[in-house]
């Protein structure tokens, strides 16, 4: 023998195939409710029977003290649950979060076999089931408009989302007339543009009272519905075929209407700190893109060619001054030197030599001017020109 198992071994290799297989972790089990032990901790332990086996189940604390009254030795139920093993005894043991009340007998076959039936026909699959939408308009309500269930949604709407619009479309919701207005009612619903989300409900009753919601047609009409449907239909332990077809189940009318609505007041608190991190968000991209333009103006003043300007302007002015002194000395030494120039010429200007008392001598005939004795005959006529005119002579 190359390889065995040992007893603890065995035992986890089969609670894994329990607790691996998806039908027996979410089981619905009728039977016959024997041997219930309600011990101190609170938990209860009670054997689910047949005509052909007995089952262990586990009704844990925090569940019993809702549901665990219904479970009286001899009572018919249903229960849900998970099956899984408790290894110390090496026993499978159904673990219930869920009592169902079947009432009468010949109800509750008619229950399971038209459940059955609409399970085959895929009515049931959760796959085509919606998502609420999180924030809607306007809410349609199937239910009657004197039952208290209309006003505990209404009461909760009201301090919840106030600013929805609730749409009623009344109807019965017990009795042999209720499923046609029913389905009438959630029909007329969706023929309206604009509604959001139904909410099927009525409050709670026995399972005679609630047998309007385990109507096929009524079912017909939520599968067939385009909006989204809630079924909150009697108290938290009474499941009936809406709860199954419809897109959510509530387990209460208040229930249902907390379901199809945020509350208001955390929608406030999440708007105030999304607002928060869009200023502070804001803040520190201006923050940034301040510090981005400061660097920016930094760098532009480092390549700006205004300093470049200045230094050219001031350049400008220097060589201006250079170039009038220069100006101004080549100006004062042509002035000299055209003084200087001024008093030659006038040193050599004829009327200064007249003005000294000298005198010139000309040809009158000619306009000559006569520079020696030999120029001159007898009687030759002459002009004599002095500083302040001339006279006439003639020569000897």
């Amino acid at each position: 023998m190359d390889y065995y198992l040992t007893v603890g071994q065995l035992t986890a290799r089969i609670k894994e195939v329990f607790e691996f297989d998806p039908i027996l972790q979410d089981a619905w089990v009728l039977g016959e409710v024997s041997t219930v032990s309600r011990p101190g901790s609170g938990h209860i332990y009670f054997t689910l029977k047949d005509e052909t086996a007995n089952l262990n189940c586990v009704l844990w604390k925090n569940t019993a003290y809702r549901i665990g009254h219904l479970l009286q030795t001899g009572s018919a139920v249903v229960v849900h649950g998970r099956l899984s093993v408790y290894e110390p005894r090496g026993v499978y043991q159904l673990y219930v979060d869920d009592v169902l009340s079947i009432g009468t007998g010949q109800l509750y076959q008619e229950f399971e076999i038209l459940k059955e039936r609409l399970r085959e026909r895929g009515l049931f699959d959760a796959a085509r089931k919606r998502s609420l939408p999180p924030f809607p308009q306007r809410i349609g309500i199937v239910t009657s408009a004197s039952g208290a269930a209309l006003q505990d949604i209404l009461n909760v709407l009201g301090r919840r989302y106030p600013i929805a619009e609730v749409v009623l479309s009344a109807t019965l919701v017990q009795g042999v007339e209720a499923p046609p207005q029913i389905v009438r009612a959630i029909q007329e619903l969706n023929a309206l543009p604009d509604i959001d989300v139904i909410v099927v409900t009525r409050g709670g009753g026995s399972l005679e009272e609630l047998w309007a919601f385990n109507d096929e047609a009524v079912a017909q009409a939520i599968f067939e519905s385009r909006i989204p449907v809630v079924s909150g239909v009697g108290h938290e332990t009474d499941y009936t075929i809406a709860d199954f077809v419809a897109d959510v189940r509530a387990p209460t009318p208040s229930a249902a209407a907390e379901l199809v609505v945020p509350d208001l007041r955390d929608l406030e608190g999440t708007i105030s700190a999304w607002q928060w991190h869009l200023v502070q968000s804001v803040e520190q991209r201006l923050e940034a893109l301040g510090q981005r333009l400061r660097h920016q103006q930094q760098m532009l003043r480092l390549r700006s060619p205004q300093a470049r300007i200045n230094t050219q302007k001031q350049t400008v002015d220097v060589l201006t001054q250079r170039a009038v002194q220069i100006i101004t000395q080549k100006l004062a030494l042509r002035r000299s030197q055209l003084h200087g120039l001024a008093a030659r010429l006038e040193a050599l200007n004829p009327q200064a030599t007249l003005e000294r008392g000298y005198a010139i001598v000309l040809d009158r005939k000619t306009g000559h001017v006569i520079h020696n004795t030999g120029q001159v005959s007898s009687r030759q006529a002459l002009d004599i020109r002095v500083s302040d005119g001339k006279f006439g002579a003639t020569a000897d």
